[in-house]
C-alpha cells in the first residue's frame, strides 16, 4: 500500500512538469515557425518518417516532407515575416502521450509583393514521450470557420 502511494505521488508530481514541458514546446513551436528555422523546429518535432502534419493545403508524412513542404516551402519560401501567435493553450495528458488545443492568429508578408496576410485558426498537436523527451508527431489545424449566415 505505501509503494502505491509512492507511485501515485510521483505520477502526481510528474504531470504538472510534463505540461509545462509541453506548453515550453509550443511556444518553441511557435518561434519556429515566426522564424521558419528547421533546426529550431527539430527541438520540437519527432525527426521521424511517421510524423504528420495536417493543413488547409495538404497532409505532409515524415519530417523531411514537414521540414521541406511548411517551414522551407511555406513558411521560408512564401512568405518574408511570419508571426504566429498561440493563445488558449489546453493541454491534456495521457501517460506518455498528450494532445495539445489551442487557438491562433497568424500575421506574415508576402515575400512576392509585401502584402499583409491574416488569419485565425485553432489547431490540436499529439505529443509523444520516448525516454525523457516529449516530442510532437502530429498536427493538424484550420482556420476559423466561416461566419453563418443570418437564420430568417
Amino acid at each position: 500500500m505505501v509503494a502505491a502511494g509512492a507511485l501515485l505521488l510521483v505520477l502526481t508530481a510528474a504531470a504538472p512538469d510534463s505540461e509545462a514541458e509541453i506548453r515550453r514546446l509550443v511556444a518553441t513551436y511557435a518561434q519556429s515557425v515566426n522564424a521558419a528555422d528547421t533546426a529550431l523546429a527539430a527541438k520540437v518535432w519527432s525527426t521521424t518518417p511517421d510524423v504528420s502534419f495536417i493543413h488547409p493545403g495538404g497532409h505532409e508524412h515524415g519530417w523531411e516532407a514537414i521540414k521541406s513542404h511548411i517551414y522551407e516551402g511555406v513558411m521560408g519560401g512564401l512568405f518574408s515575416e511570419r508571426k504566429l501567435t498561440v493563445k488558449d493553450v489546453a493541454v491534456h495528458l495521457q501517460g506518455d502521450s498528450a494532445w495539445v488545443e489551442f487557438y491562433w492568429d497568424f500575421v506574415a508578408k508576402w515575400r512576392k509583393d509585401g502584402a499583409t496576410e491574416t488569419n485565425q485558426g485553432r489547431e490540436t498537436q499529439v505529443y509523444k514521450k520516448t525516454g525523457d523527451r516529449w516530442a510532437l508527431v502530429h498536427v493538424h489545424y484550420s482556420n476559423m470557420p466561416a461566419a453563418a449566415p443570418a437564420q430568417p
